[in-house]
Formats: structure tokens, C-alpha cells, sequence
């Protein structure tokens, strides 16, 4: 089932529309960090009085350069879910073109509307942030294994998303948590796969798209099984 779904989407990825979600996904995300680095220049101050040296004007261009620098580095963890909270916005773009092609007498009975899309990206980014935050600590303590357990974290995280998402176009909140429930084992595991390519640069950013496909065509699936 899980290789299925896999195999189809990846099928489907050529679907100009997939290929406009991505382009539309990148772009706003790399207006987002440009924004955010702009940002932080500005108010960055150009002198800096510091005690018995009296003002300092150097430290203002070396301070925009570390910005740049750590915006860029910030830029390969910050990536996903920023560019998970924009995928949002076209969450039903990406699961009409699923449907549209492979279930056209199953359409959603509760599309999700772009604001709802985006508030559920803004909780998903917190609520990746904060599980990424304590991880972290268990990167550190135990290096060898840290890509083994970003994948466990991070994929349980999209299984947990992206399920309720997709099944809340069809059954609403209620419904959502049900499929996800129910399905726990299944979703995991589908979520763990989908966490791998996060660790590629520029394929990582095809992941929030591609786990949408996925996710719909599992939903399909069970829900006829």
C-alpha cells in the first residue's frame, strides 16, 4: 500500500500542477528568508559605542555580514517548515490533482480554504520548531545516530500532519483524528520514508508537496479497503 502511494505520486510530479505548487512553494520561501535577513539588517545598528573605545563603526558591516551568514546556514533547518507553511496555502491544489486523476468520484466534501491551510501550517511550524528543539539535545548527546533520529522525529511529525490534513478534506477535524488513530502504525511508517529526502538539499523542498500525493492516495486506499 505504502509503495503504492509512493510509486504513484512520484508518477504524478510532472503533473504541472505539482510543478507550480513547488515553484510557488520556493519562491515564497525564499522571499521569506530574503525578508527576514532584510529585516535583521535594518535593525542592526551601523555604530556601536563600546566602553573606553568610544564608537566603533566596523562592527556594523561585520554584523550585516553574520546576519547574511547565519540567515544562509539557519536557511538549511529552517527550509522545510517554512516551506511547509507555504505548501499549506495549496494543500488542496496538490490533493485535487490527485483526486482529479485517480479517485474523480471521491472529491473532498470539506475542501480545506487557504486560511485554514495556513493556520494549520502556522501550528504545524511551531509545533515542528519546538519537537526540533528538544531533539536536538538528543542530536548532540548522541551524534552517530542524529540523522536516525531526525528521520523518527521529523517523520512522525509529517505522517501526523499530513494524515489529518488530507482526511479532514473528507470528514472534517473529527474525522481527521479518527483516520489518524486508527491508522497509527501505518502513518509512522509513511511519514519516516517521507522524513529521509528532508536530509537532501533542494530535494527536501519537493518533501511537503509529495507527502500531500501520498497521504491522498493512502486515504483513498484504506478508506476502500
Amino acid at each position: 500500500m505504502i509503495l503504492s502511494a509512493f510509486a504513484t505520486s512520484f508518477a504524478q510530479l510532472s503533473d504541472r500542477r505539482f510543478v507550480w505548487v513547488v515553484l510557488k512553494s520556493i519562491g515564497l520561501t525564499v522571499l521569506a528568508l530574503l525578508a527576514v535577513t532584510l529585516g535583521l539588517q535594518w535593525v542592526m545598528p551601523d555604530t556601536i559605542r563600546l566602553p573606553w573605545l568610544g564608537e566603533v563603526n566596523w562592527i556594523g558591516n561585520w554584523l550585516d555580514r553574520a546576519v547574511i551568514f547565519a540567515m544562509i546556514v539557519a536557511s538549511i533547518f529552517l527550509m522545510i517548515p517554512i516551506s511547509s507553511v507555504v505548501v499549506g496555502l495549496f494543500l488542496e491544489a496538490v490533493a485535487d490533482a490527485v483526486e482529479d486523476r485517480h479517485y474523480p468520484d471521491r472529491q473532498a466534501k470539506q475542501p480545506i480554504t487557504v486560511l485554514q491551510g495556513a493556520a494549520e501550517g502556522l501550528r504545524f511550524l511551531g509545533l515542528m520548531i519546538f519537537v526540533n528543539l528538544i531533539a536536538l539535545v538528543f542530536y548532540v548527546i548522541f551524534t552517530p545516530l542524529a540523522p536516525f533520529i531526525f528521520i523518527v522525529v521529523n517523520g512522525i511529525l509529517l505522517g501526523r500532519e499530513y494524515a489529518q490534513l488530507v482526511a479532514m478534506r473528507h470528514g472534517g477535524h473529527a474525522g481527521g483524528r479518527a483516520f489518524r488513530k486508527s491508522n497509527r502504525v501505518l502513518i509512522w511508517g509513511t511519514g519516516m520514508l517521507l522524513a529521509v529526502p528532508l536530509l537532501v538539499p533542494i530535494l527536501n523542498l519537493v518533501v511537503p508537496v509529495f507527502g500531500v500525493a501520498v497521504f491522498t492516495h493512502l486515504y483513498h486506499q484504506i478508506d476502500q479497503s
